[in-house]
């Protein structure tokens, strides 16, 4: 084995927040290989107390454990000076300094999106959301649909304004299940303005909904994407290269080719498409009878022609509606209505899709060298 060969290994470890890999970014520091294939990898955080320091021991020992010969793998750490903190910065672009771990501890990142408005997607996102917390999942949810705005309202959270920490964090909203909410909804001067803003000023204030809000710890995040394939999803695609791609449609085939180009769009930007839902399934009355309204099928055939599952089908209820309208999640409220059904169904095949976390590892440190026989001397 060589120096070479182990860091060219190094290049599959990612900084999840930087979405470079280490070596990339100057972040190894040295390389020592010892007798018995033993190595020791020593990496530089941006900050002493990194939040996704498991993140890099697991996966440097990882990755350094493919290159034939190696046996044992010890990491250890230090962190950056001012100076290569700020090489780090020009270097990438970001005069706004490195991000510092807002969303180091949120495992999986979900967009909801459709190629156009009316699909219901923002219902689909809060009851989504519901579901996810409701199997005991940590959710948040970020409302990117900063002209058509309505996270807010189907949450109740009307005009309420977010804290900032002391840490100058801003502090997402809870509501019921301990979902996350941010919005900007929450800093406009009054309830339902409109936003008029143009390219640069959404995508500076999407990466700060994403860098400068304290998520903590979640098991998804669910994003909602205004309609069509515009600055927003191209922006997200830029910040979050590791988020997957959930595509809502109806039934009907002409809002199943127009849902077909942000499949498109999402391939463009390489954003992996995990899954196909299919809303408005039906009107389901309170009596039980079944309309298919928008017709059927157009969410099994776009599944079928992106070659992904169709997660689930949520049919229209008036309950829905009305639960959309009140801000009370329907599968808060009435877990039993078939609209409820669908969308738990559709929660379950994300929870199934989602990587499993496993615990970080300890490396195995290499094995002590027998003892000599004798007395042992005191060193200085």
């Amino acid at each position: 084995m060589t120096h070479d060969e182990i860091r060219k290994a190094l290049e599959s470890v990612i900084d999840p927040e930087l979405h470079r890999n280490i070596v990339e970014l100057d972040m190894v520091r040295s390389i020592e290989i010892h007798e018995g294939g033993v190595v020791d990898v020593v990496v530089s955080l941006t900050t002493p107390g990194c939040p996704i320091r498991n993140h890099f021991q697991t996966g440097v020992a990882n990755a350094a454990k493919t290159v034939e010969g190696v046996t044992a793998v010890n990491v250890s750490f230090d962190v950056l000076t001012d100076q290569q903190k700020s090489a780090l910065q020009q270097k990438l672009g970001r005069g706004g300094g490195l991000p510092s771990g807002a969303l180091a501890e949120v495992q999986n990142v979900i967009c909801v999106g459709s190629g156009k408005g009316g699909v219901g997607k923002s219902t689909l996102t809060v009851n989504l959301a519901a579901a996810l917390a409701s199997e005991g999942k940590r959710v948040g949810v970020l409302d990117a649909d900063v002209w058509g705005y309505s996270i807010p309202r189907m949450f109740g959270l009307g005009a309420q304004r977010p804290d900032v920490s002391a840490e100058r964090k801003i502090l997402p909203l809870e509501v019921e299940g301990g979902i996350k909410v941010m919005s900007i909804g929450f800093f406009l001067g009054e309830e339902d303005s409109a936003v008029v803003w143009r390219g640069p000023m959404l995508h500076k204030a999407l990466t700060q909904f994403l860098e400068d809000v304290a998520w903590g710890a979640l098991d998804f995040l669910l994003i909602d994407l205004p309609p069509g394939t515009g600055d927003v999803s191209m922006t997200l695609a830029q910040l979050l290269p590791q988020a997957k791609f959930v595509i809502v449609t109806t039934p009907q085939p002409t809002a199943q080719k127009v849902a077909r180009r942000s499949a498109e769009m999402a391939n463009k930007v390489n954003l992996e498409i995990c899954g196909v839902v299919e809303n408005m399934t039906g009107f389901a009355t309170p009596s039980g009878e079944r309309f298919a309204i928008f017709g059927e099928g157009g969410g099994q055939a776009l599944a079928d022609e992106l070659d992904v599952p169709l997660l689930g089908q949520v049919p229209l209820t008036m309950p829905l509606r009305e639960g959309a309208d009140s801000g009370q999640p329907l599968v808060f409220t009435n877990p039993d209505d078939p609209a409820s059904q669908g969308v738990r169904q559709a929660a379950r095949g994300l929870v199934a899709l989602a990587p499993i976390a496993l615990p970080t590892l300890n490396v195995a440190p290499p094995a002590a060298p027998a003892q000599p026989v004798g007395m042992s001397l005191p060193m200085a």
